[in-house]
């Protein structure tokens, strides 16, 4: 069961970084009347993300872990660096990079450094939905 609940985790936290980032954001910018409307948008649902990212690390983290067991499941121990990791860019992006793109402060490079990070983080969910749900 633990492991099953890992892949539904990992799911979720790709599922919902690919349905924000490549689907819902762009959408904004096609369909509210200004750009300004769809950054405000945008920000609260990168920040919303963010804590879907990290409560699925958490839970990802948690699940590693056996009952009455100190060593991480099998499945587990590869996929450590890539949980932390996109936890660690979540949060980066949000406290490091998202005030600076509030406060247009060099809005170009900073607004590019969030979407490498935006995607890195993407692509640490994709590592380990990829990996928990191959065999075993």
């Amino acid at each position: 069961m633990p492991h099953r609940f890992s892949v539904l985790v990992a799911a979720l936290w790709w599922g919902s970084l690919s349905t924000i980032g490549f689907l819902v954001v762009p959408l904004l910018f096609v369909h509210l009347p200004t750009p300004a409307a769809a950054g405000a948008m945008a920000a609260r649902l990168f920040t919303a993300q963010t804590w879907v990212s990290v409560a699925c690390g958490v839970l990802l983290l948690v699940a590693s872990r056996r009952r009455g067991e100190t060593a991480m499941a099998p499945w587990a121990a590869p996929l450590l660096g890539f949980v932390l990791a996109g936890m660690l860019l979540a949060l980066l992006a949000e406290f490091a990079v998202a005030p600076r793109i509030i406060a247009r402060e060099n809005l170009r490079l900073w607004h590019s450094v969030g979407s490498g990070m935006y995607l890195l983080q993407w692509l640490c969910a994709a590592v380990v939905l990829w990996r928990t749900t191959g065999p075993r």
